[in-house]
């Protein structure tokens, strides 16, 4: 996942004397106290083997490219570490079978918990029970309804894909009168698609020559897309930029976009797929960017899995345990640093 480190500290004195005497009453040798203290501190998680963890992973189906991408990214993070058992359920998007899974792997007194629930209201009493139980949980990306559910929240900014769709678009189209603008949403029903709708419009207020003209929610399938879009395209004869919420679903309204032979306007995706981002190499078509939602946030997490159940910290931070959340930045993606995202994109 794109990460960006955040911290800077900086002493500084100055002094003029008679140079002898201040010398000789200056000492190199670090403080004594604070040598101990450093020492005291628990030693940051980093690639050696360390105390055994098994980490227990339930997540929804993978029938969607971002949810396989998130199990792959699981998967593969575990392998990285001799000492990590990664004890993984079968995706299931029925609540009930999924609170059952946890509850199953709660009964094995698994070390750790990573839960990407169907459904983060309702899977929150059973987050509740793991934490209760001593097994502390790492909620991934759908937040619970209560923060004692869980010890360390991962995630995407769905507020922050908007926002940094909307100011790309605006400054692409910063120096155009009149600019229009549509939207190809994903399902309406859920907080995050009105969260990245919301980012949108509150940074196109920054660019008072975009307009947005139209909005159509699909529900985060290709045909959805292709069908959607075909129904934007019909609507609406002339715009200059399209913001696509999902990668999946883009892939249909390209094809809706190509059979209706047009190109008179810049498309921006969201989520980061390996499709989006070869068209954005390509340089061919009306793809021109895409905002990323990372799936290796799944692979984070089971880094942060893994320091909970070896009592580490984290590398770079001064602080003795995990953060409490961690909230990812949502980078765009264009033909200018696409070569660096490309290794991440998922299929």
């Amino acid at each position: 996942m794109p990460e960006t480190s955040r911290r800077g500290l900086l002493f500084g004195t100055a002094a003029i004397s008679a140079g002898a005497l201040l010398t000789a009453c200056t000492s190199n040798e670090p403080d004594k106290k604070e040598t101990a203290a450093t020492n005291n501190q628990p030693a940051a998680a980093d690639d050696k083997p360390g105390k055994p963890v098994t980490i227990g992973f339930a997540g929804p189906q993978a029938d969607h490219g971002w949810l396989a991408a998130i199990n792959t990214n699981a998967k593969s993070r575990a392998e990285k570490y001799s000492e990590v058992t990664l004890d993984i359920t079968e995706g299931s998007n029925d609540t009930a079978a999924q609170i059952g899974q946890v509850e199953t792997l709660i009964n094995k007194k698994v070390d750790v918990l990573v839960i990407l629930p169907t459904d983060g209201k309702a899977l929150t009493q059973v987050g509740l029970k793991a934490m209760r139980a001593g097994i502390p949980v790492i909620n991934l990306d759908r937040i619970f309804a209560s923060p004692q559910a869980y010890r360390c929240y991962i995630g995407g900014d769905n507020y922050g894909m908007g926002v940094s769709a909307g100011n790309y678009i605006g400054e692409k189209l910063k120096g155009k009168s009149n600019a229009k603008v549509i939207e190809l949403a994903g399902i309406d029903a859920l907080e995050l698609t009105q969260q990245r709708s919301q980012g949108f419009k509150d940074a196109l207020k920054n660019y008072p020559n975009i307009k947005l003209v139209a909005r159509q929610a699909a529900d985060f399938t290709v045909e959805s897309g292709q069908a959607k879009m075909a129904q934007l395209l019909q609507a609406q004869s002339s715009f200059d930029a399209l913001w696509n919420h999902d990668d999946d679903q883009g892939v249909g309204a390209l094809r809706a976009i190509q059979q209706a032979g047009r190109k008179d306007f810049l498309m921006v995706g969201g989520a980061g797929a390996k499709s989006a981002m070869d068209a954005i190499k390509a340089d061919n078509s009306v793809v021109k960017a895409t905002v990323l939602y990372p799936p290796t946030m799944a692979a984070s997490a089971i880094d942060l899995a893994r320091a909970l159940g070896q009592a580490k910290g984290i590398g770079g931070l001064a602080e003795l345990e995990i953060p409490a959340s961690v909230t990812l930045f949502s980078a765009v993606v264009d033909k200018t640093n696409v070569d660096q995202y490309l290794p991440t994109g998922f299929s």
